[in-house]
């Protein structure tokens, strides 16, 4: 069971990865656009106003069409033959189900205490979704449609029907047992959303007054669920909706980032809301703090290898906010250091909320700037530099922490085991390369070093015969094995470049890093070669 939650979890992951370049853009925009900061170029009217106006609508387009993204997202992560066919079969059939809703909504709204006529968005409980004026359901709505057509898709996809009924075979029977299907899950929406929605609404009032323990309480729960992959359960309904506000955190910060940042109030009455997406910050900031300890309790002659693993896996934390490489490094050796490090997050965020900081802070250093700093820096430049001075303290108490802790109880962080010389590195490709040929190809294709990562880890899992299920998130290659006794230790995964390797029962994940989905779709392919 577990091991599905994961995937599940992993596949949502999917189109969250669209939303960091749609919201720089965004960022950038509203600066553009803003008199304060830009004078008179930025008046309506003007060409540079109207380039960027253009700019920014385009950029709302992932934003906007949220719940399709996840529609999209959940088949190519987790139908297990022909992803692109269950995309599509997703799509058609929510697209039927909001046809359904809204047709049962304009003709029985009354009954179901709808009014249909209002417009939709704002309190009404309604959306425009692809043109269609339905339920606004939300992301969780679409990843519940979308799941169900993926178990449609996986059981009946590939069902053999009698020659005369052979134009339904595959997709269209998938789409027709769905669109069935969404007649009465259309129904039951009518009847019983529109109190979840009621729900939701208190819900919201509850979490926007629940302060900093409400902060503390939601950064721990994100980052100590990492290792088990269920953190996107605890983000995703705060980020993107519908806890706190409606249609998430992300979206109203953008809605109203022109607002807040031409506005004197703080920032903390603007949008208490805010204070449910500063986990990030434990990326920009705690990262460095964690390296320099690795780096100081390493053994001297140790320290030049061990700054050359920290540096690009540091920067990659601090910049694009993706921090399983670092975090995975001490989770393996001393999981009780993992919780220390969850413990220090939510009290980064919990602080900075009590110092009035709020905002969309879950990537890395470039969303900090581009979405939060420098648009509102004009009016509210004493918020940004608390908020630094706070997270460089930050900084400094996770080096001492994790620096005494290390020392305190022998933890055998890279370079302090002398023993084990080998592993203070992180294998590289040329690595890999040396190893395998004994000299490197430096003009190969970016696809060919992809493929020669996929078939050393192939090999490691015990060949694609030992392959049950493969899937991904943002740096995991997730794979589940039938006899995980055939699977390899992890110095051979690290011939290929992975970063570790968590292991569970049958159930493993192999840390790729950002490169995770290019070699994903070279494991599928290796592992649809014949012998």
């Amino acid at each position: 069971m577990m091991e599905k939650i994961q995937r599940f979890g992993g596949a949502m992951f999917t189109p969250v990865l669209l939303f960091s370049f749609a919201g720089i853009m965004v960022s950038i925009a509203i600066v553009a656009t803003n008199p304060v900061l830009v004078g008179d170029l930025a008046k309506e009217g003007t060409i540079w106003y109207n380039f960027w106006k253009i700019v920014e609508n385009g950029s709302w387009t992932v934003f906007n069409n949220m719940e399709l993204l996840f529609v999209i997202g959940l088949p190519i992560g987790l139908a297990k033959t022909a992803n692109a066919r269950a995309v599509m079969e997703a799509v058609v059939t929510y697209l039927t189900f909001n046809y359904f809703v809204s047709t049962m909504l304009q003709l029985f709204g009354s009954s179901f205490g709808v009014n249909f006529k209002q417009a939709a968005g704002g309190e009404s409980g309604l959306k425009l979704i692809a043109g269609i004026k339905t339920l606004d359901t939300g992301i969780i709505g679409a990843i519940f449609i979308s799941a169900i057509v993926v178990y449609l898709h996986n059981r009946y996809f590939e069902k053999k029907l009698p020659d005369f009924l052979g134009i339904f075979q595959g997709s269209s029977y998938v789409v027709v047992l769905g669109f069935f299907a969404m007649l009465p899950i259309a129904l039951l929406t009518c009847y019983i959303w529109p109190k979840i929605q009621f729900g939701i609404s208190s819900l919201q009032a509850i979490l926007a007054t629940s302060g900093v323990v409400g902060v503390w309480i939601y950064t721990f729960l994100e980052r100590i669920l990492i290792p088990t992959g269920l953190h996107h359960f605890v983000y995703t309904p705060f980020v993107f909706g519908p806890a706190v506000v409606e249609g998430g955190i992300t979206q109203y910060w953008f809605a109203h980032l022109n607002e807040f940042s031409r506005s004197t109030q703080p920032l903390k009455t603007l949008f208490p809301e805010g204070g449910f997406a500063l986990h990030g910050n434990s990326k920009v900031f705690g990262a460095p703090g964690i390296a320099l300890a690795f780096y100081f309790t390493a053994r001297p002659e140790n320290r030049k290898k061990v700054l050359s693993m920290l540096i690009p896996v540091t920067l990659t934390a601090v910049l694009s906010g993706i921090t399983e490489p670092l975090e995975f490094t001490f989770l393996f050796l001393s999981p009780p250091l993992f919780a220390v490090h969850a413990v220090l997050a939510a009290t980064l965020a919990a602080t900075l909320y009590t110092f009035g900081v709020v905002g969309d802070m879950g990537g890395g250093l470039i969303d900090l700037l581009t979405r939060n700093w420098i648009p509102v820096f004009s009016n509210h430049s004493g918020t940004v530099l608390i908020h630094i001075v706070i997270g460089l303290c930050f900084t400094f108490i996770w080096f001492v922490v994790f620096k005494f802790l290390i020392v305190k109880f022998n933890i055998m962080t890279p370079g302090r085991d002398i023993d084990k010389e080998a592993d203070i590195k992180l294998y590289s490709k040329q690595d890999y390369k040396d190893k395998k040929a004994g000299k490197g190809d430096e003009n190969k294709a970016p696809a060919n070093r992809y493929r020669e990562q996929a078939a050393i880890y192939l090999e490691a899992v015990g060949g694609r015969d030992n392959i049950e299920k493969v899937n991904n998130c943002a740096t995991h290659l997730r794979l589940t094995v039938k006899d995980p006794a055939l699977v390899e230790d992890d110095a051979a995964f690290r011939a290929g470049g992975a970063h570790g390797v968590v292991r569970n029962g049958n159930a493993l994940q192999v840390i790729v890093g950002l490169d995770v989905p290019q070699v994903r779709e070279q494991f599928e392919e290796l592992m649809k070669i014949d012998d």
